[in-house]
């Protein structure tokens, strides 16, 4: 029996914080933008959040230290977050798709994916529905949005990063492998730096080279993932759209204005990070199980540290006791730049009483 043809979009919108800061203030248009930390004449710490494509011709990237921003593009308008305004364009953005979908999964504040199947009886008015949710976010959030329409999850994904800004690219299920089959390997989901340094190493380089690799090599070497890798190079992937909360952590971090080997200073501003997460995993309702704690050394080497919990919780017990315990085996004589607290593995509270 042949399996139930799905339609699944990809809704990603294009270079969202700074296209919100130019929607508020339209003399920024035109201009190179970039939203991260103060540069301060290239004496700045901190990162890049997100850069317009003005910016991004000269080089500058999310997650860049924003001295080397300022270095490569110092005529740009550098703006601090503003967290609320992109909190409130993003949950009017998710109250016009959602009103699309037959099931809707939201992936952080400006992505998420739609399961349309029920909606659409083939691929000509499945692109017809992409242009007119495009069209509805355009008029009544004046913001553009890049669409991917697929057979599956990782085909939509992969399409709607094709054609960046205000995109709108659909795949088939026939074309989905030679779709793939040129793309660099690093555009595969969970492909990240580490991964593709290792596949380059077996000759690997693009989609293709994957889809074609010895499935039983890949196994040895990279374990279940390997297969999984192997499966979605070929364009398979069954997933389900399903609706998650919508947060999938709370975090929280901060760049000492010196570097600092001070231990008491480091716990002190670990404590405070630890305070803020709980107070916004509190008003969002939310319980929590995974606590991350993030540091960087001078020299911007970093490393994260996990535990997962035996239960949930919001209490501040728990967390500043499981972040301590995280932290003190990196506590040494090196200084540290930068220190984060993250709590995921989140479920509502109103869930649990439900399950309970």
């Amino acid at each position: 029996m042949p399996h139930k043809q799905r339609f699944i979009f990809h809704l990603d919108m294009d270079h969202f914080y700074t296209a919100v800061e130019e929607r508020e203030n339209p003399a920024l248009s035109g201009k190179p933008v970039v939203v991260g930390s103060d540069p301060k004449e290239g004496k700045g710490r901190g990162v890049v959040s997100t850069s317009n494509y003005q910016a991004r011709a000269s080089g500058v990237r999310s997650g860049m230290p924003i001295s080397q921003a300022w270095r490569l593009c110092p005529n740009a308008v550098y703006l601090p977050p503003n967290f609320p305004l992109y909190v409130k364009a993003s949950n009017e953005i998710i109250t016009i798709a959602r009103r699309y979908a037959g099931k809707f999964e939201q992936w952080g504040i400006d992505e998420a994916f739609l399961d349309v199947t029920d909606k659409v009886q083939n691929w000509s008015e499945a692109e017809a529905l992409a242009r007119q949710i495009k069209a509805e976010i355009k008029e009544k959030e004046h913001l553009c949005a890049s669409i991917g329409v697929g057979p599956n999850k990782l085909i939509a994904k992969v399409a709607s990063d094709f054609q960046k800004p205000d995109g709108l690219t659909v795949v088939k299920e026939e074309d989905a492998e030679k779709f793939l089959e040129p793309l660099p390997v690093r555009k595969l989901l969970w492909v990240g730096k580490k991964t593709e340094a290792k596949l380059k190493a077996l000759g690997v380089n693009t989609i293709g080279d994957l889809a074609h690799y010895d499935p039983t090599a890949l196994s040895s070497l990279f374990g279940v993932i390997g297969l999984q890798m192997h499966l979605m190079a070929k364009g398979l992937d069954r997933s389900e759209v399903e609706e998650r909360v919508s947060i999938k952590s709370v975090s929280h971090e901060t760049t000492f204005e010196e570097d600092t080997a001070d231990a008491s200073a480091i716990l002190e501003a670990l404590d405070a990070l630890c305070e803020s997460a709980l107070k916004e995993t509190i008003e969002q309702k939310l319980l929590f199980k995974t606590v991350t704690v993030k540091i960087r050394y001078k020299g911007f080497e970093t490393h994260t540290k996990s535990k997962t919990l035996l239960h949930l919780t919001n209490r501040a017990y728990d967390l500043k006791k499981t972040a301590k315990e995280l932290l003190l085996p990196y506590l040494s004589e090196r200084k540290m730049r930068l220190i984060g607290v993250r709590v995921s593995t989140l479920v509502s509270c109103e869930k649990q009483k439900t399950l309970f």
